[in-house]
């Protein structure tokens, strides 16, 4: 058995499929496994591969996805790519499905690699949607707007995309508290991702405890219109999870 290792972004990943893919067509799939480094405990009966990202490698993969399968498929991939645990080797599983089915391979319900990769969509697509409404800004000397959040799966710059189609003038950034990078968006420009020391990391958590004129405003908003007798706590902690609460400034203080 050969294990295919790569780092954990999606380029990362893409090309890993593709040089395991490779060895597989003279081998069989049955004798690669795919993982995202750290491998935390190594096998001796097994060779392991370290593979470096190519971004010619990347293109061919997933242009191979869109073209001989479907869109819907590459966005199925891509989603699962984003969620917190590693799920490289079930995507290369669902991808032997994908290539000799086709297009069709979204409505195979009954095949498990393809509801473990429509699971990891729903999962993570329900994050990103989750964050659109759980995100909170603070406007730091009224220039810039900053937000701290820390998802389970990594749906920053997805996030971003949102709140940079509706603030495409705004200076903002939101910060990823537990992978430490942030996705900065200037006024009128593209944005982009920034990975962040640990000493950058202590500056910007200061930017959470600012108190500017709208955190104040979201308080008193969060407050009066709560109505004490219809207070229910079991069902606030179903619609706003507790650990997505931690940087929400109405829990704050």
């Amino acid at each position: 058995m050969r294990v295919f290792t790569c780092g954990n972004s999606f380029e990362d990943k893409m090309t890993c499929i593709y040089d395991a893919w490779e060895y597989a067509l003279l081998h069989g799939h049955n004798n690669v496994r795919l993982m995202v480094e750290p491998v935390c405990q190594y096998s001796f009966a097994e060779e392991y591969v370290h593979v470096d990202v190519d971004a010619e490698k990347t293109n061919k993969v997933v242009r191979s996805i869109i073209n001989s399968i479907s869109y819907e498929a590459y966005l199925n991939v891509f989603y699962s790519t984003l969620f917190y645990e590693d799920t490289l080797d079930d995507i290369y599983r669902f991808l032997i499905v994908a290539f000799k089915v086709g297009s069709g391979v979204m409505r195979m319900l009954t095949d498990k690699a393809v509801m473990r990769i429509m699971e990891y969509r729903r999962k993570v697509g329900n994050e990103i949607h989750f964050s659109h409404e759980f995100i909170r800004f603070n406007s730091i000397d009224n220039k810039v707007y900053v937000a701290h959040y820390e998802p389970k799966c990594d749906i920053i710059y997805m996030t971003a995309m949102h709140f940079a189609d509706r603030m495409p003038s705004e200076c903002f950034v939101i910060i990823d508290d537990n992978r430490q990078y942030a996705v900065v968006h200037p006024a009128d420009e593209d944005m982009y991702i920034t990975e962040l020391t640990d000493e950058y990391m202590l500056k910007l958590k200061e930017t959470e405890y600012v108190n500017d004129e709208y955190r104040s405003l979201w308080k008193e908003f969060f407050n009066s219109i709560g109505i004490k007798e219809r207070e229910n706590y079991k069902c606030q902690r179903n619609m706003f999870p507790i650990w997505m609460r931690k940087h929400a400034v109405e829990f704050l203080d």
